[in-house]
């Protein structure tokens, strides 16, 4: 309790109202040149602003899409994180599919991506309250809706666009209301490296990380394995590469690793905090691990070591503008959302961790939230 108390004192702490929000030519491809999707993520209309990446690693804008749906507002109406998750928008390179969330009216939306274009194939029915993040595996995606009880709702990927799946829908059997409140709501949904299993972190509801085995059918086991977090309020996941999970957990501003056992059950634990207030958001690039410290307006580097034991690289890798949220990277540079200046701040990433700032988004509207790149 005394975790969450501090959480949420730090986190009420950006919950202030937004303040107003330049952009920095680019093909699509490898070394530094490529696409930048953000979600606006707008109560009155869902869109998805288009950058392309210049080889320096600079964003200059090339179209606004509408989604078809609305964008929400996790309670109490926090402006730095509206949708309290990651993994909004996702991008799906196998299918060149990009897939939103639409949280505000329960739907979500696949764009077919053509270069710095998109084309808008289709808006469905979520299979649940405020749909929050996307896992993408093969031809699979799961839609985690973190309003109610929460649920994970299964789609397949069908010529052009989603198709629903019969029978795929599951509770985590949370107590939340629709909207979710940001500190209860289940933070992000995705699969193991391999497919064979879906995962989705509680955040304080539980503080658990609920492992779903996949079947062949594309659905899930009727119920999860439920682990315990190492530390309190696990948000967001990525992967190491022997496939070892590496959670980013606020209670504490901590990375957590785990073995993920075949029958979903994590084990062997290692933690470091990297000292900051608030580490949400984690973004994988080479052999760093950079998070997001919203209650610090900070970005930190780890390392994992080859026992699985994150190493703090350097608790202050880069300031940012007010509200640091959802990440992406790109080849070398990492790409941090800003939730209470509504900005996109660019970095540089050193051979060493280091990030270097290269410059800043700004123009996009208060309660973005949803960042992917090609």
């Amino acid at each position: 309790m005394k975790h969450r108390s501090v959480l949420i004192a730090l986190l009420s702490a950006l919950a202030a109202a937004p303040v107003g929000a330049q952009a920095a030519n680019a093909d699509n491809g490898h070394g530094g040149k490529g696409v930048v999707f953000v979600q606006t993520n707008q109560p009155a209309g869902n869109q998805v602003v288009v950058y392309d990446e210049a080889a320096d690693g600079t964003l200059s804008p090339a179209g606004t899409y509408a989604t078809g749906g609305n964008g929400g507002a996790a309670l109490p109406g926090t402006e730095s994180d509206r949708l309290a998750s990651q993994g909004s928008l996702v991008y799906d390179s196998r299918h060149k599919l990009l897939v939103a969330v639409n949280a505000g009216s329960d739907t979500v939306s696949a764009f077919r991506v053509k270069g710095d274009r998109l084309e808008l194939e289709d808006v469905l029915r979520s299979g649940g309250q405020f749909p929050a993040s996307v896992g993408v595996h093969d031809d699979l995606a799961y839609v985690l809706n973190s309003g109610g009880t929460g649920i994970v709702q299964g789609f397949r990927i069908e010529g052009h666009g989603l198709e629903s799946i019969p029978g795929s829908a599951r509770s985590l059997g949370l107590a939340n209301t629709a909207p979710p409140n940001f500190l209860s709501a289940p933070g992000q949904v995705g699969f193991t490296p391999d497919g064979s299993k879906l995962i989705v972190t509680t955040k304080a509801s539980t503080s658990s990380i609920d492992v779903f085995q996949v079947e062949h059918d594309g659905r899930l086991s009727a119920t999860p394995v439920v682990n315990p977090s190492a530390t309190p309020v696990p948000f967001a996941f990525t992967f190491g590469p022997s496939g070892r999970l590496v959670a980013g957990e606020a209670g504490a501003s901590s990375v957590t690793t785990y073995l993920i056992g075949q029958d979903g059950a994590l084990t062997d634990p290692k933690s470091q905090s990297d000292g900051q207030a608030a580490l949400c958001w984690i973004e994988r690039v080479g052999q760093f691990y950079f998070v997001s410290n919203t209650g610090s307006n900070t970005l930190s580097a780890f390392r994992v070591g080859g026992d699985g034991q994150p190493v703090l690289v350097n608790p202050v890798a880069a300031n940012t503008n007010p509200g640091p949220i959802d990440l992406a990277s790109s080849g070398d540079f990492l790409y941090a959302e800003t939730g209470l200046t509504s900005t996109v701040d660019e970095f540089r990433v050193g051979h060493d961790g280091t990030l270097t700032s290269i410059g800043t988004v700004t123009g996009l509207p208060p309660g973005i939230e949803g960042i992917a790149t090609n």
